[in-house]
């Protein structure tokens, strides 16, 4: 399916976004996702493809990431990216969506629902992080470094192992075998090519996306969200364990381990469990 590129502004600034699918010639609700870190948008477009085909999918630039400014504050946290989502659905005439967040994207999409009730119907956490007191602590510490540009070149280099150890161990920055990936294997430069651009591209800000989801108090703030949520994680996500602990708080919803994205089957079927979710009495 064609996607589209296009920019709406906001207070911010220019806010880029990718879209597909039938617009208003569906009844079906749009879809907002919301990424995951350190990427952008285009991390979501073989998965928006797939949803395209029942319904409008929007997925912008998260502030910060990839081609969108940075947020405003030096501090952000989940609530000040929810709102700006609340700006560029403004900005957007989307009175009311349904809403699909990935990992740190989860976060926001929790404080979105949370905060703006009347304009999330249901909700869709694509991996969400329930990690302990000591590991938000250790990953605030070490997973998301605040980076410079470095006359040698050298973030360069930091990006490109960044990307590429995400692959082979969680937390990437805990390099011994109990933290390897299962089945985890050397990522081509091909794979690790373009996320790299998208860190680059927001390489001083991407650290505020990631530690605001790792500040984010997930098990005080999960049990206040209202809508129909779809508590899930491919099997191949290392957030897969938080699921069951995810489903737990939240009131009204179910749990799934999802396909991985290896193959078209994969992402197809995964595409047909979420879009059964949405369009479910």
């Amino acid at each position: 399916m064609q996607i589209d590129r296009a920019f709406v502004r906001i207070a911010e600034g220019q806010v880029h976004y990718r879209t597909c699918g039938p617009g208003a010639d569906t009844n079906a609700l749009p879809l907002y996702m919301i990424h995951a870190s350190p990427a952008a948008s285009n991390n979501l477009a073989p998965l928006m493809g797939e949803l395209g085909a029942s319904r409008r999918v929007i997925a912008p630039d998260t502030l910060g990431f990839g081609d969108s400014p940075p947020p405003t504050q030096d501090v952000p946290n989940a609530e000040d990216y929810a709102e700006s989502v609340v700006r560029v659905m403004d900005a957007l005439e989307l009175e009311t969506c349904d809403v699909y967040g990935s990992h740190t994207g989860a976060h926001i999409a929790c404080e979105l629902a949370i905060l703006h009730p009347d304009r999330v119907r249901r909700l869709v956490f694509d991996g969400i992080g329930m990690f302990s007191g000591e590991d938000k602590a250790d990953f605030l510490e070490n997973y998301a470094p605040e980076v410079h540009l470095d006359e040698f070149g050298q973030h360069l280099i930091w990006a490109w192992n960044f990307v590429r150890d995400q692959v082979l161990h969680f937390p990437y920055f805990r390099r011994t075998p109990e933290f390897r990936q299962p089945g985890a294997s050397m990522p081509s430069p091909e794979a690790i090519q373009p996320i790299v651009l998208d860190v680059l591209k927001g390489l001083t800000t991407y650290h505020k996306g990631y530690r605001a989801a790792f500040r984010h108090p997930d098990r005080e703030r999960l049990p206040l969200i209202t809508q129909r949520t779809f508590c899930a994680a491919s099997e191949t996500d290392p957030l897969s364990a938080g699921v069951a602990d995810a489903a737990a708080l939240v009131p009204d919803s179910i749990q799934e381990i999802l396909p991985g994205e290896r193959t078209p089957g994969d992402l197809a079927e995964k595409a047909v469990r979420v879009i059964a979710f949405l369009d479910a009495e």
